[in-house]
């Protein structure tokens, strides 16, 4: 579907898409990035809810709960960022916000059967909240960056749609590894219910691990694309 897109657009005379906005290195370098944040963080927040479920025994609304402390941290790190942005620019914030979506999922790829809220969850949703914060807004500013006025809409929406995109795609490639990781695991086991718990948390691990490995590779493309 992407690729008939690219090809309608390529040949139509007013395209909803002009190409040439992708000329601008930085809204590409921006537009990149936000594939691989959507990729990392949006999968993460599924994840992290499938742990606290399957494998902790939350119920929906403990789960639910547990996500305020990352919510209002989000809102402190926007905060933060808009500042920061004002006074260095907005590739060393991006870097440092990609480098702490990193050090997040590193920390969450730890997760052990026996853990809890505040061994295994309050601390690095706290710092993948920083780096949340610190990425969207500083992807957002990036990608509108140098734009044309009559073309800032367009921009705009190619971020948007970049971000959503990568969550569709990194989901789909963490869901596959953690479901291979655990089908793995259950091949050889009896199926009771501590080794199914086992191969489920090792499934969600295998999935944050490969997450921080695209936050990675988003901060590599930070300090080399972006201007």
């Amino acid at each position: 579907l992407i690729a008939a897109f690219v090809g309608i657009e390529r040949r139509s005379q007013a395209p909803l898409v002009p190409f040439r906005i992708f000329r601008l290195r930085t809204l590409t370098g921006a537009n990149t990035v936000g594939v691989l944040v959507g990729g990392s963080l949006f999968a993460m927040f599924f994840f992290i809810t499938l742990y606290m479920q399957q494998v902790l025994g939350y119920s929906p609304i403990e789960a639910g709960l547990s996500y305020l402390p990352l919510a209002l941290m989000i809102i402190v790190a926007s905060g933060v960022a808009s500042q920061l942005v004002t006074r260095i620019g907005f590739k060393p914030v991006l870097a440092v916000g990609m480098l702490l979506i990193t050090g997040a999922l590193v920390w969450f790829s730890q997760v052990s059967v026996g853990g809890g809220f505040f061994s295994d969850i309050l601390g690095p949703s706290l710092v993948a909240a920083a780096g949340l914060g610190f990425a969207f807004v500083t992807t957002t500013i990036a990608a509108v960056s140098g734009v044309r006025e009559q073309e800032s809409g367009l921009a705009s929406g190619l971020i948007n749609t970049s971000q959503q995109i990568g969550g569709a795609l990194g989901l789909a490639v963490l869901a596959t590894i953690a479901n291979s990781r655990t089908d793995d695991l259950l091949a050889g086991a009896g199926g009771g219910r501590s080794e199914v718990t086992n191969a489920l948390n090792e499934g969600f691990q295998s999935a944050f691990l490969a997450g921080a490995g695209i936050a990675a590779l988003g901060f590599v493309l930070t300090l080399v694309l972006i201007r």
